[in-house]
């Protein structure tokens, strides 16, 4: 007997749940779910072996990265989910070639820093989180942060003297983002934590941060010796950008343009 007419009939269909029951031993999720798809259409057309395996292995490999993906946006914390995709050159103050520049994270890859500060409204944020969106898709790993987060973390783990554990958690990634300083006021717990943050990543991972004050006017925030050791080591191996201009959600507001119409 030959083996096209092994391939037929119920021996078939039980080479194909043998096949199915294969792959979740071994844990090929994504190949499994295709799985009878694929050996259908290998059988119809006469497919080499070696391209059923192929086209298996490639789901399984595409299937998990799109998952790790998806894990590491989860871990990350992005405040929106917002990517370069409704990023409007034209309403950004920022030069093209700058931009242009940070999108090819070179930055990141040789642990550099970047300070955007400016007016609310004027595109920090969105670059922050576009920039770790589009590092994630590059296969590197972020953590997206408050300093309010940050005061968080220092007075739940001080409890049982944990903290430099819990910032090197919050630091074991290749860009770490820091939004919205100079928006609220600063506690000491997270001036601690900034400063914990930026000392621990000095060097070794890439910082972004947004703020509403230039760094040199952090020693408003927080205590002189902290603000001083902490911009320091900040703006050593930084890129500084300014914003400016009016807030772009309230130029939207006015125009009309902050909601859709009611139908």
């Amino acid at each position: 007997m030959s083996p096209t007419t092994l391939a037929q009939g119920p021996l078939a269909d039980a080479a194909v749940e043998q096949v199915i029951a294969l792959m979740r031993t071994t844990r090929m999720p994504h190949a499994r779910a295709v799985v009878a798809d694929v050996l259908a259409t290998a059988k119809a057309q006469r497919w080499d072996p070696t391209e059923v395996i192929r086209v298996l292995l490639e789901a399984e490999a595409t299937g998990r990265n799109r998952s790790m993906l998806a894990t590491r946006r989860k871990r990350a914390g992005f405040s929106t989910g917002k990517t370069f995709d409704v990023w409007d050159e034209s309403l950004s103050t920022l030069p093209t070639a700058t931009t242009s520049f940070l999108r090819t994270l070179e930055w990141v890859r040789r642990r550099e820093n970047l300070i955007a500060c400016g007016p609310s409204g004027t595109g920090k944020t969105l670059l922050l989180e576009s920039l770790g969106q589009q590092a994630i898709d590059e296969g590197l790993s972020v953590s997206w942060l408050s300093l309010e987060d940050l005061g968080a973390l220092v007075r739940r783990h001080r409890i049982d003297d944990s903290v430099n554990k819990a910032i090197t958690r919050v630091t074991s990634v290749d860009l770490i983002c820091i939004d919205d300083i100079g928006l609220l006021p600063v506690s000491g717990d997270a001036a601690e934590g900034f400063y914990r943050v930026v000392e621990a990543s000095y060097e070794k991972r890439s910082l972004a941060i947004s703020s509403n004050i230039h760094p040199s006017g952090f020693d408003e925030l927080m205590p002189k010796t902290i603000a001083t050791a902490t911009v320091d080591r900040l703006m050593h191996h930084a890129h500084l950008c300014q914003t400016s201009g009016e807030s772009v959600r309230l130029m939207q507001a006015q125009n009309g343009k902050g909601t859709h119409p009611m139908t």
